[in-house]
């Protein structure tokens, strides 16, 4: 019966507490005759109920689950109205807005110390810690930027990781865990964005400049190859050409120098012939030789000797018996010599 009336009482004035499946909660004591009063170190898992004595305590319950800080440009987007994106001046002096999203959640394990020293409720927490420290940290991280790393996909990825690390390190002893840092989309002021519209568009076209130049010789470099191979054949050509116009004077010379050394032989025995024949000329023979010639040339012709006095002597003479008489008798007695 004793039970009963207990149940009844705390339903009465109510005892009962629960917490969602994404909430733990936390019990603050403020009347206690046996414990100690305060905020509770205990945590209250998420997805149950408690029952305690209500009226001398306070239940509070926070939000475990994943949030999202937005501070956006855009109007009516983002966790605050109005341009809340975040501001920050690069290395090189120019100042760019850029969306930012972090993600994070309370520690459930700290729970109790978020209540004690954070904020009673997860919407204090984030705007009296997590977004003013989110802002500074990241603002520090990104001033190490220049203009032209900004526009580097790479290095803003690892500047917003750097962010996280370091949000997570300073925010994690007070109970808050950064899941991700996301950097969205930015804006430099109004000149700095055409000065650098202008400088892309140099950019590419030094690029198509550059890549049509490394054509071009590329194509030389073609034409070259191609131009040494022609000299190339061409020296071949003509080298084998001389080879067989060589081969061909060799030959021609070979025939000339036997056709000659064959009518030097055939002068030399003729030479050596005439020079025999000369040889037996000189002597008797070559007289009688020259006599019997003489002859032969005079016969059958008529011969006249006219005298070369004054008188006229018409005797005639049969000159031709004469010689022959004559030239055999001088035969005759030469053999006999």
């Amino acid at each position: 019966m004793r039970w009963i009336g207990l149940i009844g009482a705390c339903l009465l004035v109510g005892c009962a507490a629960s917490t969602e499946s994404t909430e733990v909660g936390v019990r603050t004591v403020h009347v206690s005759l046996l414990g100690g009063r305060g905020v509770q170190q205990e945590v209250y898992p998420q997805g149950q109920t408690y029952f305690f004595f209500r009226p001398t305590s306070e239940w509070t319950v926070f939000e475990v689950g994943v949030q999202n800080l937005e501070m956006l440009r855009e109007t009516g987007e983002g966790s605050r109205k109005g341009d809340d994106s975040l501001r920050f001046k690069t290395i090189d002096g120019n100042d760019i807005s850029v969306n930012v999203t972090v993600a994070w959640s309370v520690d459930p394990s700290l729970a109790p110390y978020v209540l004690q020293f954070v904020g009673d409720s997860t919407l204090e927490v984030e705007q009296k810690l997590v977004r003013p420290v989110s802002r500074t940290v990241i603002r520090d991280v990104l001033n190490q930027l220049t203009s032209e790393e900004y526009y580097q996909a790479d290095r803003r990825f690892q500047m917003a990781e750097e962010a996280r690390e370091r949000l997570d390190r300073i925010l994690g002893q007070e109970g808050v865990l950064i899941e991700q840092v996301l950097l969205g989309e930015h804006k430099f002021n109004t000149t700095y964005e055409q000065i650098i519209r202008d400088k892309k568009v140099a950019e590419q076209e030094a690029a198509r400049l550059s890549s049509e130049t490394e054509a071009a010789a590329e194509e030389m470099k073609r034409d070259l190859e191609k131009a040494k191979g022609q000299v190339s054949k061409s020296m071949e050509e003509v080298l084998g050409e001389s080879k067989k116009r060589r081969l061909e004077a060799d030959a021609i010379y070979f025939e000339r120098q036997r056709q000659a050394e064959a009518i030097l032989a055939e002068k030399r025995a003729n030479a050596e012939g005439l020079t025999a024949q000369a040889k037996a000329l000189a002597g008797s023979g070559g007289r009688n030789m020259v006599k019997l010639k003489v002859a032969e040339a005079l016969k059958g012709k008529d011969i006249l000797f006219m005298p070369s006095g004054g008188g006229l002597d018409l005797r005639r003479t049969d000159v031709n018996a004469l010689l022959t008489a004559y030239g055999i008798e001088a035969a005759t007695a030469d053999a006999s010599q």
